[in-house]
């Protein structure tokens, strides 16, 4: 019934608009046959797994910070397929490339190079433009997916097992000590409320899944505040992830936002990076946590209109400018699970990976679910 409404809504819009001289893309048509199944995205998953997850085993087990950023995805789709499947091989390899990171953690008074020197376990990165130092970032990218992995086990069949449950309580504590309280206690304005959307963006993802983990109400207390601020209103910047969001120009039904606080011009955010605000908004909202379907509804808007871009080509920004890779799998795939004509859409999206079946996967599974 909502599909049905926002299409009409989009059909009326779209012949006012030409009255007046302009035009706005159509919404994607209701598929005009049944999605994938999600046995279909499984097998194409399933067929990456023997060199991908090598690669990404040997991520895991690096003492490099920057090798966790590449290993997000892999920790992401294999947490998807998890939910999606309900196999616990998948979850297993998720817990691991997890445990493998926190084993190489070491406390920062014993790294020669980090600025901090306490006691708080992390890691440093050898990239060359911040070789030996503590990474926020990095740490971030990756974490936003633990505490996703831990959200999904919390809930999951899984949970009343004993010794998945020790290894759920050991990696929570290890995350809410040495991941979130670590940088927001050495300087949230600089480390958490990061200078750009999508920086500031994995911290809320973290800070989300926490608040509904946690044992501990005052550190709940404090990830809601954390959610609130960049959601809302940021003590440091002179806007908030809601702030940024305007009416995009290439299409008043869908958003344009630029990745810099405060501005207003431009080409605004660029794609691959929006991919992390995406990935949490779509986070938030699948908890119930404050985005609404509005909201999520105009952000599919901006992929089906604009990400997408023309046959043939990706632009690189949200106003449709530029020219990109068409690298949708970390955030705005995840819009398929809204609605089934922007599955029917993203089926044919022709960049593609693991993360991206895996994603596909579980959009199949929940729109199933609601009937779709």
């Amino acid at each position: 019934m909502i599909t049905a409404v926002r299409l009409v809504l989009g059909f009326v819009l779209g012949l006012v608009l030409a009255m007046v001289g302009c035009s706005a893309p159509p919404p994607p048509p209701p598929p005009s046959a049944p999605l994938l199944p999600v046995t279909h995205w499984q097998a194409l998953f399933d067929e990456t797994v023997g060199a991908v997850g090598k690669r990404n085993g040997s991520f895991s087990r690096s003492t490099d910070s920057y090798d966790f950023y590449n290993l997000a995805y892999y920790v992401d789709a294999n947490v998807s397929m998890f939910e999606a499947i309900g196999d616990a091989k998948y979850a297993d390899v998720a817990l691991e490339l997890a445990e493998n990171m926190v084993a190489s953690a070491r406390p920062s008074a014993s790294i020669p190079t980090s600025e901090f020197q306490d006691s708080y376990l992390g890691w440093t990165s050898q990239k060359s433009d911040v070789r030996g130092l503590e990474v926020p970032l990095f740490e971030s990218y990756a974490w936003r997916y633990v505490t996703r992995l831990l959200r999904v086990l919390r809930t999951s069949p899984l949970y009343a097992d004993v010794a998945y449950r020790d290894r759920y309580q050991k990696l929570l504590a290890f995350t809410e000590t040495n991941i979130f309280e670590k940088w927001y206690l050495r300087g949230a304005e600089d480390f958490i409320y990061r200078s750009r959307t999508h920086m500031a963006a994995h911290w809320a993802y973290i800070a989300v899944d926490l608040a509904g983990l946690t044992t501990d109400e005052s550190r709940r207390a404090r990830y809601r505040e954390v959610v609130d601020n960049i959601d809302n209103s940021l003590p440091n910047h002179p806007s908030s992830l809601r702030g940024q969001l305007r009416t995009s120009d290439t299409d008043p039904m869908a958003f344009w936002w630029s990745d810099v606080w405060g501005e207003m011009t431009g080409p605004g955010q660029d794609i691959a990076h929006g991919n992390g605000v995406i990935s949490y908004v779509v986070e938030s909202r699948d908890l119930n946590a404050g985005w609404t379907a509005d909201e999520l509804g105009r952000f599919s808007r901006t992929l089906t209109s604009v990400v997408l871009g023309p046959e043939g080509g990706y632009p690189e920004y949200v106003d449709g400018s530029g020219s990109g890779s068409g690298w949708i799998a970390d955030g705005f795939v995840k819009l398929g699970r809204y609605d089934p004509a922007v599955q029917a859409v993203l089926e044919d999206h022709g960049v593609q990976n693991s993360q991206y079946y895996a994603t596909m996967a579980l959009n199949a599974k929940i729109l199933g679910a609601r009937g779709a």
